[in-house]
């Protein structure tokens, strides 16, 4: 019996896939040996330069000391001289301000080279804007004026209404003044001051600066124009003090600090002044007056000077710590019975 033929599926040999690698797997192998290599070539360096270092300084430490002093500074920079000089200047500057504050004459503005005869006195009355019927009457009674006033002047006095400039600087207040100053030329107007009631400490530190800086005299004198001034006996008194130096004259007081804020002469700074709450001594405000070198003293230290709510209590408390002599001249009292005074209250 014949068999069926039959059909037989031919066996399929298996076959391999090619083995094959992907572009992006090449370029990272070749970025990691680059980076690999960066970072062994920097390590290299960095371990030569830290040997190179540490080489160098080895070699330095046998040379130089580990630590220079100020003078091995001084002496490698070459200020050794520069700086014993300004030692020398700063001694110097010091005995200048205890023997006067000045070593030398100040230089005073708008002076020629040849040396001007010294003045007795600079009397600032302090005035302010509304007080021109007020100033009109001192030129009529004690204050000279036009050629009398030039005539003091070469006697050795110098008069001058002192006032500052208006806030609003150019406007009516200030066209006034200097339309009154050039028909009466008798006032020292203060440039760099604004004029108000509450800057009165400001204003009188401002005149003794600028009376100091224009004209060299024997003494500067600070007037209030409420009182009026028996002037002779004024120059009298001066004339009588002339050479002595470091004086602070005027009517001694003391009195009471006011720490009620509305109250008329509150200090905002009351607890400045001690427990008991007293003033110390202080000539009063109405008339103070200032040897050369105590006018020169405010001068030179202006900018560190403090000034409180009274231009008066200012003064004194710049005098306190100074070797200047109180001088309490009962004269000078204005508002005392005393027949010889040379003020009195308007």
């Amino acid at each position: 019996m014949e068999s069926l033929p039959t059909t037989a599926k031919p066996e399929r040999r298996a076959r391999s896939k090619p083995l094959y690698t992907s572009k992006p797997s090449i370029f990272m192998a070749f970025f990691s040996c680059l980076a690999w290599l960066y970072v062994a070539g920097r390590l290299w360096q960095d371990a030569e330069n830290r040997k190179l270092l540490a080489s160098l300084l080895q070699k330095n430490a046998s040379q130089r000391p580990l630590i220079l002093s100020v003078e091995d500074k001084l002496q490698v920079l070459g200020c050794k001289d520069l700086e014993r000089r300004i030692v020398e200047v700063e001694m110097d500057l010091t005995l200048a301000k205890s023997q006067g504050y000045l070593k030398n004459q100040l230089r005073q503005s708008g002076s020629s080279s040849e040396p001007s005869r010294k003045l007795l006195a600079v009397i600032g009355v302090h005035t302010g804007f509304g007080s021109q019927l007020r100033r009109n009457a001192f030129r009529g009674s004690w204050m000279p004026k036009g050629d009398a006033l030039k005539k003091l002047e070469e006697r050795g006095v110098v008069i001058r209404f002192v006032i500052g400039r208006s806030a609003n600087r150019g406007d009516t207040l200030d066209r006034n003044i200097d339309k009154e100053n050039q028909s009466t030329k008798d006032f020292l107007i203060l440039e760099g001051h604004e004029e108000a009631d509450d800057e009165l400490p400001k204003k009188a530190k401002f005149f003794f600066i600028t009376a100091v800086q224009n004209w060299d005299a024997e003494f500067y004198v600070k007037v209030d124009d409420n009182i009026d001034l028996d002037l002779e006996g004024l120059i009298e008194l001066l004339e009588h003090r002339r050479g002595q130096d470091g004086t602070y004259i005027g009517c001694m007081k003391s009195g009471d600090v006011i720490a009620e804020e509305g109250k008329d002469w509150y200090e905002p700074e009351w607890w400045k002044f001690g427990d008991k709450k007293s003033y110390f001594q202080h000539a009063s405000g109405s008339l103070i007056i200032l040897s050369k070198n105590l006018a020169q003293y405010i001068y030179i230290n202006s900018a560190s000077l403090k000034t409180y709510a009274h231009d008066d209590v200012s003064m004194g408390s710049w005098m306190i710590g100074l070797q200047a002599t109180h001088i309490d001249e009962n004269r000078l009292c204005c508002g005392s019975v005393r027949q010889d005074k040379v003020c009195s209250m308007v």
